[in-house]
């Protein structure tokens, strides 16, 4: 049966049909977008679906998407978008809004014990029984007009979405729905709490083995390529590729000879700011002392392997009970904070990112083993 296509190319258009999905009790939200050579992704499309119909809205076309930011954040409405992330992105940069209440069906499926990281085509053939074509996720959604193979893609991911939303819906207990939207709540909330470009620099491998003057270098390097992607609209590796900020750092060159012995330096990257960035070395490691940032702490040894395998079984065991994908459990990196806040003897501290329904279940179970009081098998 041919899907019913909406388009949706003006202002009016869109605010009419916003005050529509008011109305509804959830929308399937997609994007198609590009992001080849830019820091920013670039709105091809986007997709709305009701559950019988797909509404396309061109976004080379509209220029007030206030209407659609309130749909984004009226509560009433439940969002269903699948793997959001990228989504919540294109979103936030159109509308300057998120979606709450966001049910991601790849979620749902792991809560479902499905599958853990579906993607979408797999999803809808595990679940509607339905082989989706392939092929239109790398085409050029800016260009227009759109081909038909295309238009017809974007509108059966936005019916299919919804139809997915109505099978996922009644398997989940009211237990596992409430985790799954607070789990899509805990992704929007990422959304908003980004790193400042002076905190990057923590999350560049190795930086455990400089000292406090190399980090201050390293702290002032990534943020000024974060601050130069973003004001230029270029992949960061087109501003400094990532293996050449820890070389940078420790070695501190002071001419472009050799800034250009560094590992893995473009060439373009010497042409365009290669003068610029031996002041910023030069400025950076003149820094005082109480300037410089505190020493990143080590990874965990190799001895802790045996205790995070112990404390990633209590997640796991507890995803059985539960019948959830023991990977929606406990992340590793959660693990990891964990065991790092008293490593080796304690006391031990449950870290921020173990949040909600997991740390009500899991948080004394982990705290009671780190202790030697939990099961010792």
């Amino acid at each position: 049966m041919p899907i019913e296509i909406h388009w949706i190319r003006d202002d009016q258009a869109l605010a009419e049909h916003c005050r529509h999905w008011h109305e509804l009790p959830f929308v399937a939200v997609d994007t198609e977008f590009m992001r080849v050579d830019t820091f920013y992704p670039k709105a091809g499309l986007i997709q709305i679906g009701d559950g019988q119909r797909a509404f396309l809205i061109d976004p080379l076309t509209i220029s007030n998407w206030t209407p659609l930011g309130e749909l984004l954040e009226d509560s009433a409405v439940i969002k269903v978008l699948h793997a959001c992330s990228e989504d919540l992105e294109v979103l936030l940069r159109l509308t300057g809004k998120l979606p709450q209440p966001l049910f991601d069906t790849q979620l749902a499926a792991g809560y479902l014990n499905i599958g853990f990281s579906m993607g979408y085509s797999r999803l809808v053939n595990e679940v509607l029984g339905i082989e989706l074509p392939k092929g239109e996720t790398r085409s050029d959604w800016l260009q227009r007009p759109l081909s038909d193979t295309q238009v017809s893609y974007a509108a059966e991911d936005a019916v299919h979405l919804a139809e997915l939303f109505a099978a996922l819906r009644p398997r989940l207990s009211a237990d596992k729905f409430a985790w799954v939207l607070e789990d899509g709540a805990e992704l929007v909330a990422q959304m908003r709490r980004e790193v400042p470009p002076e905190g990057l620099y923590r999350d560049v491998k190795l930086a455990w083995k400089l000292s406090r003057q190399q980090l201050a270098v390293l702290r002032e390097l990534c943020a000024w390529r974060e601050r130069e992607a973003r004001s230029r609209d270029v992949p960061r590796s087109r501003i400094l590729r990532e293996q050449s900020l820890w070389p940078m750092a420790k070695s501190q060159p002071e001419s472009l000879a050799a800034l250009a012995r560094i590992d893995d330096i473009h060439p373009r990257t010497l042409r365009q700011d290669g003068e610029h960035l031996l002041k910023l070395l030069k400025q950076a490691g003149n820094l005082p002392p109480e300037d410089w940032p505190p020493a990143q702490p080590e990874p965990l040894p190799i001895e802790a392997s045996g205790i995070l395998k112990r404390l990633r079984a209590i997640g796991q065991a507890e995803g059985e009970r539960l019948g959830i994908a023991p990977e929606l459990m406990l992340r590793k990196k959660t693990l990891e904070a964990l065991l790092k806040s008293g490593y080796p003897n304690g006391p031990y501290q449950l870290p921020d990112s173990l949040r909600g329904w997991r740390r009500e279940r899991m948080g004394q179970a982990l705290l009671d083993d780190l202790a030697g009081a939990g099961d010792p098998s």
